[in-house]
């Protein structure tokens, strides 16, 4: 029995030591927390799921991510010191890749549509755009109207792919821009749906292959995708982005990836504190 009260004491000393450690813990958690407010998988970097092939908006050149929304989420995540790092991704996969967590935001001309916010959540839009109709050179094709009964490619699980169906085309699904491209310089499509500014690109590249028969402007902004519910990521992003709008950087953009290009009279990036001028990039151009 003289062993008991020396258990007793070891006992307490035991109980005492875990609620220690538990304490410990709990703090490290809070600090956790602190250093990485925005739920992403490595603090400090902001891990962007992206396309490598659709200049001027996002593509891969000399080995480095660039295009106009990734430049601009570059600048963004600048604001809030974090660093990005792009990983290629098809854009098929994109949301569903955002929304398990693979990436921590999509950046890639997404249209907001009320479907693909039954996956992911969305920042405030950061561009409008326009559906650009690219066609092989020397096609009678003018107009989206004569579109019926043609064979028309689009890349899987754009708005322009909801588009071509909604108007009953029929379309022609592929994975990428290179895909489509591909398609009418082998005239085994009549025509394409694409991102205008990417049709008008692509045209361009072509050497003559491809023409742009017409364009409409597209029903919705563009913006960056998030987990759902990440709602800190989404609200600090909103903010640098209107910063980035009020430094001017924005309009820099504009000028650099669509010199000339009018901006809606209605349209205000971010959150609509500041109005942009509907000659903004044309100006910042000359």
């Amino acid at each position: 029995m003289r062993f008991l009260p020396a258990l007793t004491r070891a006992a307490a000393l035991g109980a005492a030591a875990i609620l220690a450690a538990t304490a410990l813990t709990a703090c490290g958690d809070d600090s956790s927390s602190d250093a990485n407010p925005y739920g992403l998988a490595q603090p400090g970097v902001l891990r962007a799921g992206t396309l490598t092939d659709a200049p001027p908006n996002v593509y891969l050149e000399d080995g480095k991510f660039t295009g106009f929304d990734n430049d601009l989420l570059t600048a963004v995540a600048g604001k809030l010191a974090l660093k990005v790092e792009f990983v290629g991704t098809d854009f098929s996969a994109l949301l569903s890749q955002v929304n398990n967590r693979k990436f921590d935001v999509g950046s890639s001309s997404i249209t907001i549509t009320e479907a693909r916010k039954k996956t992911v959540d969305f920042g405030n839009g950061y561009d409008f755009g326009y559906f650009g109709l690219d066609v092989p050179a020397g096609s009678p094709i003018t107009s989206f109207e004569q579109l019926t009964g043609k064979r028309v490619v689009v890349v899987q699980g754009t708005v322009q792919d909801d588009y071509a169906t909604g108007k009953q085309l029929n379309p022609v699904r592929v994975p990428d821009y290179n895909g489509a491209i591909n398609q009418l310089k082998a005239g085994t499509a009549d025509a394409w749906i694409a991102p205008a500014e990417i049709g008008e690109k692509s045209a361009a590249d072509s050497k003559g292959k491809i023409t742009v028969a017409a364009k409409q402007l597209s029903p919705a902004p563009t913006a960056y995708a998030v987990a759902k519910g990440n709602d800190k990521l989404r609200e600090a992003l909103n903010k640098a982005l209107d910063e980035v709008i009020a430094d001017g950087t924005w309009t820099r953009l504009q000028a650099q990836y669509y010199p000339g290009r009018p901006i809606p009279a209605d349209f205000k990036p971010g959150s609509g504190a500041l109005a942009v001028a509907p000659s903004a990039s044309a100006s910042a151009a000359s």
